[in-house]
């Protein structure tokens, strides 16, 4: 890992319950665990939720609701972002300036809220700084714009 606080959006937390997404469960799950071994994993309560959600209603194999919730349980012990008001209206903004889904602002807002270096997502172009967060793909190889060095 490289050794900076990492927020994780809700399709890296899905992909490493979703036994049927291969190689992206694989490295999903490598992720969280050098996160969780190194201390530096941050999300937020809408990443937490979205995967609630996500998992027992979505997927081909749907967890239980009461291990959907055991997996929530396990992230007290990371730092978990509450947007506010604030949030919201922040979202908003970057929403307009940078054209993007008002969900994904308000994600790039708690990670910067929360103190992330790096954003890992695959729903936002790799390398892609908003200020001084950068996004990582963690289902890609290395690149020279990931300056995370995360894979």
């Amino acid at each position: 890992m490289s050794g900076e606080p990492t927020f994780v959006d809700t399709n890296v937390l899905v992909y490493a319950y979703d036994v049927d997404a291969g190689a992206k469960h694989d490295a999903a799950r490598a992720q969280l665990l050098a996160l969780w071994e190194d201390e530096l994993g941050l999300m937020s309560t809408q990443v937490l939720q979205e995967f609630y959600v996500t998992v027992t209603r979505k997927l081909s194999r749907p967890l239980p609701p009461k291990t959907a919730c055991e997996v929530v349980a396990t992230y007290r012990a990371w730092p978990i972002h509450r947007p506010d008001v604030d949030d919201v209206i922040a979202a908003s903004d970057l929403e307009e300036r940078h054209h993007l889904s008002f969900w994904d602002s308000l994600i790039i807002v708690s990670a910067r809220r929360s103190g992330a270096r790096a954003l890992l997502t695959e729903d936002l172009q790799e390398g892609r700084r908003f200020d001084d967060l950068v996004i990582v793909n963690p289902f890609r190889g290395p690149s020279p714009e990931n300056s995370t060095g995360l894979e």
